[in-house]
């Protein structure tokens, strides 16, 4: 499981990487990734799972739980002073972990590839 300290919690930070971070996605999700907004060797991770998306609280946190599992390992990966975000969005809907993992390896290394440049 992701750790706390690694949990992106900020509506404020939320809105920084939506609005100045690079984005990249797919049918299932969407990555966005901003760097240099956070102290030093510190990376967070937050998750949007839409109420339009998973109308049901269980089926929201399932999604949530599996992307928290799924960022763990990434996380550590990710440069220094990265802050990510992952927005879910309706192609994830009957998706399973490993349909979820590959989603987010391939907006993230795409993400990432553009946030370098």
């Amino acid at each position: 499981m992701l750790s706390a300290q690694s949990r992106l919690r900020d509506p404020e930070l939320f809105r920084k990487v939506f609005r100045f971070g690079e984005r990249a996605g797919n049918r299932k999700l969407v990555v966005h990734v901003l760097t240099g907004e956070v102290s030093q060797n510190e990376r967070l991770v937050g998750f949007v799972v839409p109420k339009k998306v998973f109308a049901r609280a269980v089926a929201r946190n399932k999604v949530k739980r599996q992307l928290r599992h799924i960022c763990r390992d990434r996380v550590q990966t990710l440069p220094p002073r990265t802050v990510l975000v992952i927005r879910v969005l309706e192609g994830a809907r009957g998706s399973d972990y490993h349909e979820l993992e590959e989603a987010v390896d391939d907006a993230l290394s795409r993400a990432l590839a553009r946030s370098a440049k």
